[in-house]
This record gives structure tokens, sequence and C-alpha cells, in this order.
């Protein structure tokens, strides 16, 4: 118990910050200073519109910005990731806030981000690399297309329809709209939309963002238009941290929707963290103290009326592009949204939500890489429609499980092309110093096969049927030396063949058996089978020395010359 708790402390401290976190925050204060505001004035309209989104309000996704962002920044592996509310996770609330009311999603929050915790102390953050890039691809397809159709009621101008799936809401709401048009708010929403990614594409680095969220707002108040519905008032302030918002009653319930969102914040978090690696140089996140960081950060997040956060990749791809070199860049992006929230909320309050759902439609515009999907459809046909699958899956199912259905179908077509790989081939037996006459009976009574590749239960029953078609002869060999992998079920099935074939008076010698694969077969009895009466060897020569052998005692082999010694040559081979 004591040695136990001592790894477990261990492990914590090897989690949280050190001095060369510091260090690298003293390196270049200034620019860090630059880029954190940078990204905060990105990251306000994001923050105040996946806030709306999720059902929440605009202050759930400003205390996020905050606390979370703050928490991320310096208990996170990386130093350049910034966290907050994002659309990929706006995408998992909704329904949550539909089934179980604020008090749910801020219940969901703090246990998912148990769960991170949990899974930063099992060392889990290193199994994201082996997430596929068409995985990764249509996930992100697929969420961009959610988070544009949840902006459609707001960008049209009518109240959010009820129902928890986004195809169902977004046909209601075009209804809603045909019965009582409001240009107004499509104006707002797609003169925002249009500033932004036109002005992303000539000025990159001016934010843009903010400057027609501003211009919407002032032509909204001076014109007085009632149509242009604003956000609302906000709190001057966050509230303080509490906990009476959990019932001990509902966790079980609220299980399922807390591994949801613990398994989007470490996908989406750890993706973004990469991200930020391939962006730069000398840069290096580590996985599982991004998971502690996101899991602690989740964790305080709801105690101040916060939704659960992640990792953010448009903020994290600013933070980068603007020259942050540390974590201080996200301490200030959190700093400059908190005076933001004490200090100018009024004039927060005024903004139309139609101009935040214009935000919202030109990020999800944004973050469809055209070049990327493009490259993965043309890579093969396994790869375009894994892409498809799981894109459509996030669209019509949910997150986890379009990420649970790209990984399946993923893992059956790699397993298929591996199974591809292997073969049975029979090969001519070596003549080596044979007279003709010897080698042509030889060949009449012996045939030898080489398998190659892996032998494991997507290949194996192919071999089965394979060797039992064998006849007409006297002995088979199997030359095991190119055997890559073998599995208990392949193991099975080799056994199975063997016993048929000896079973109709086919005796079975074996070669080059690797030492590695000797306890699995050995672990079904498939060994004892081979190596009956000494029916194993070394090498392929030594294997047809001995059927040669066995074919002089049957008397099939009668009246032909003794055996010459064979040749160092034929000794090697395998």
């Amino acid at each position: 118990m004591t040695s136990a708790l001592t790894r477990i402390r261990g492990r914590i401290a090897a989690l949280l910050p050190g001095r060369g976190d510091l260090a690298e925050m003293r390196r270049d204060p200034r620019r860090d200073l630059l880029a954190g505001l940078t990204v905060a004035i990105v990251a306000l309209p994001l923050a105040l519109g996946f806030g709306v989104s999720s059902g929440l309000g605009a202050e759930a996704g400003l205390a996020t910005a905050v606390v979370a962002g703050a928490l991320a920044a310096v208990f996170g592996g990386s130093n350049l990731q910034v966290s907050g509310p994002t659309g990929a996770m706006t995408v998992v609330l909704v329904p949550i806030v539909a089934a179980h009311g604020p008090t749910g999603v801020f219940t969901v929050g703090l246990m998912a981000g148990v769960m991170l915790v949990a899974l930063a102390l099992l060392k889990a953050g290193k199994y994201m690399q082996y997430v596929p890039a068409p995985v990764v691809e249509g996930f992100t397809l697929g969420i961009a297309c959610v988070i544009g159709l949840q902006q459609v009621p707001n960008a049209l101008g009518v109240p959010k329809p009820a129902g928890d799936r986004v195809l169902v809401v977004t046909w209601r709401a075009l209804e809603e709209f045909a019965k009582d048009p409001n240009w107004t708010a499509v104006a707002f929403a797609l003169a925002v939309a249009a500033v932004m990614i036109v002005g992303a594409r000539r000025r990159p680095a001016v934010p843009f963002s903010v400057l027609a969220v501003i211009a919407a707002t002032v032509v909204a108040q001076a014109a007085g238009l009632d149509a242009a519905e604003p956000i609302g008032d906000l709190p001057s302030g966050l509230p303080a941290p509490s906990l009476a918002f959990v019932d001990p009653g509902a966790l079980g319930s609220l299980l399922a929707p807390a591994v949801a969102v613990a398994a989007l914040a470490a996908l989406e978090s750890l993706l973004s963290a990469s991200v930020a690696d391939s962006m730069t140089v000398g840069q290096k996140h580590d996985p599982d103290r991004e998971l502690f960081g996101q899991g602690l950060a989740n964790i305080a997040a709801p105690l101040f009326g916060g939704v659960p956060a992640t990792g953010a990749i448009a903020r994290t791809a600013v933070n980068v592009r603007t020259g942050a070199g540390s974590r201080l860049a996200a301490l200030v992006h959190a700093a400059v949204l908190a005076v933001i929230v004490f200090a100018a909320a009024p004039l927060v309050s005024r903004i139309p939500l139609a101009a935040l759902a214009g935000v919202l439609l030109a990020t999800a515009v944004r973050m469809v890489e055209v070049g990327s999907l493009k490259a993965m459809a043309r890579a093969t046909r396994s790869d375009a429609l894994i892409l498809v699958l799981t894109a459509a899956a996030t669209l019509a199912l949910d997150l986890v499980y379009a990420v649970i259905i790209g990984l399946v179908v993923a893992g059956a077509l790699a397993l298929r092309a591996i199974a591809r790989q292997a073969s049975l081939d029979q090969v001519p037996l070596d003549r080596g110093d044979h007279s003709a006459e010897e080698h042509a009976l030889l060949a009449e009574h012996i045939v030898a096969y080489r398998i190659d590749g892996p032998l494991f239960f997507a290949a194996a029953h192919r071999f089965l049927l394979e060797l039992a078609e064998v006849a007409d002869v006297r002995v088979v060999i199997l030359r095991m030396s190119r055997v890559t992998t073998i599995d208990a079920t392949g193991a099975l099935v080799l056994k199975d063949a063997v016993e048929k074939l000896n079973r109709r008076g086919i005796v079975v010698m074996a070669s080059g058996i690797r030492l590695g694969q000797r306890q699995v077969l050995d672990s079904v009895g498939a060994l004892d089978l081979l190596c009956h009466e000494g029916r194993e060897y070394a090498t392929t020569p030594e294997a047809v020395r001995a059927a040669r052998d066995h074919l002089e005692t049957a008397g099939v082999l009668s009246g032909l010359p003794a055996q010459k010694p064979r040749t160092s040559s034929e000794e090697a081979l395998r």
C-alpha cells in the first residue's frame, strides 16, 4: 500500500509545473504579452458564441475561457496551447443541456475532469498517436458542419427550436424563418462571416472577427434595429465557486455523457497540441501532462459556471503565428478576458446574436482544410471511406461514436490489408546434387510450402483451406522462417491442418520455426504435433533429407543411389 502511494505521489509530482516552465516564461515576456493580447481579441467572440451555442449563455463561455484557459496554461503539457470553450465540445453539450439542464452540464464537466486526471496518471496520453489521419480529418470536417448548422437559428433570427439533433433543429429553424423572415439577422450574420473570411485571406494578422462584431454592434445600436437581438445582460465578474450543482443521485445517469466529454477533451486537446508542435521548431508537448492540465481545468471551470473546455486548435494556431514562445501567452489571454468580464460586461451584452453566429459560421468554414481532404481522398479508397464515414457519423450521431466508428473501420481495413500480405506458396525443391531421376521422384512425393507474412486470425483460415487441398503426396514440408508473427488462432489453424493431413497418411515436417513463435505454438499443442517423431528441423535442406529418408523407409525410393553429403550452401537455406 505504501509503495503504491509513493508511486502515485511520484507520478503527480512529474505532472506538476517545474522550474523549466518558469525559465521559458522569462525568456521573452514582451513577445508573449503581445501574442496573449492578440489571442484574447480573437478568443472573445468565440467564447461568447460557443457559450451561447451550448445553451448556457455567453457568461458560461467567458467563465470557461478565463478559468480553464488559465489553469490549462499553467498545468498543461504544451507551452503554446490555448484552451477554452470549443465548437466540438459545444456539439456534445447541446443534447446534455436538453436532457439534464445546466446543472447536468456542470456535473458532467466535473466528472470528465476527474477522468482526465486519471488518464494522465495512467499514462494514456501516448495512445493519441494511434488515431489515423483520415479519422482526424473526417472528425474535423464533421465538427465544422455541425458548428455551421448550429448557428442557423441565430443567423436567421428565430428562437432556437426544440430538439437535440442538429439536422432536425436546422430544418425547424428554416420552417420558422419561412413563416416570418428576419432579413436583418441574416444580413448581420452574412456580413460578419464575409468580412472574416475575406479579411483573413488578405490580412491574416488583423483580428477581423472583433472588428466585424464591433461594427455590427455599433450599427445595431445606432439604427435601433430591434430585429438584431443582443446577447443580453452579463454578470460583471465571475460567480463565487460552488459545488451546489452536484446531485449525487444523478451521477449514474451522467456517467456516459461524462465519458463522452472526457474522450472528446482528450482527443481534441492532444490533437491541438500536436498541431502546435508541427507549427514550430523545438517544441514538444507532454501528452500525459496535457491531460492532467485539461483535467484540472475541467474540474475548476464548472465551479465558476463554466462549460467543459479543451485545447482550441484555432486559438492555439493564432498563438503560434503571433510569436508565442511560452505558456505566458495563454495566461495573458485568460487575464485579458478576465478584465473584459469585470470591466466591459455592459458593452459586450449589446453584441447581436446574429453577429456571433456569423463569427462561428466563418470559423466553421475556415476549419475545413480542402487540401488535406483532397489528399486523403486521393491516397487510398480505404482512407477516403474512413474520412467519409467519420464525418457522416459526426453529423448524424455524435463525436465519440464517430471516432469509435472511424477507429473500428480503420482497424478492420488495416487488418484486411495486413492479411492480404500473408501468403502460402508452393516452392520447388532445391535440386542440390540429386540426380535428375531422383529429383523427379522426390518432387512427385514431396511438396514444400513457404509461409510468408503474419499467420493470425484475419488470414489463418485461408491457409487451412489451401493445405487441406494437398493431394497425391507423401510428405508436406512447411517452411516457416518467413512467418513474421503468429497468434493463437493461427497456431490452432496450423494444428488443425497438420492433423487433417496426418489422418490422410501425409507426413508433415516443419523447418525454420523462430524462437519467439514456439511459445504460441506450444500453448495450443501445435508444437508437439510438428515435433512428433522429430519432424521439426532448423533448415529446409535438413527437412528434405529427412523426407527422403522417410520415403526410402517406405520403399518409395528403393533402388536409387544413397544420398551424397549436403553442401554448405544447402545448409544455409531456410
